[in-house]
């Protein structure tokens, strides 16, 4: 079974596209998922990823539209049948 990922903004620019397949289904946790979407794309890693590997701070992950680092359990949250990840860059406003 596939997730989708919604992406936003240059991350979008960066995967080559706004919403991109990847292999991971219920069970697996949101990081797995993440995991499946950064493999082949060197470039969006690079701006969602710190040198450490973990989630850049700025960068908002969510999961059928609840932040999962502020109101779940981070990369780690579970993931159910029909969830709808989305990744967003830093906005600013002005």
């Amino acid at each position: 079974m596939a997730t989708e990922w919604k992406l936003f903004a240059d991350l979008a620019e960066r995967a080559g596209d706004k919403r991109v397949a990847v292999e991971a289904s219920a069970g697996d946790t949101v990081g797995d998922a993440l995991e499946e979407l950064l493999a082949d794309r060197s470039e969006l890693e690079e701006r969602v990823l710190d040198d450490e590997g973990g989630l850049r701070s700025q960068i908002n992950v969510l999961r059928n539209g609840a932040n999962v680092t502020v109101e779940e359990e981070g990369l780690e949250t579970e993931l159910e049948g029909d969830d709808e990840l989305a990744l967003f860059p830093p906005v600013s406003g002005g």
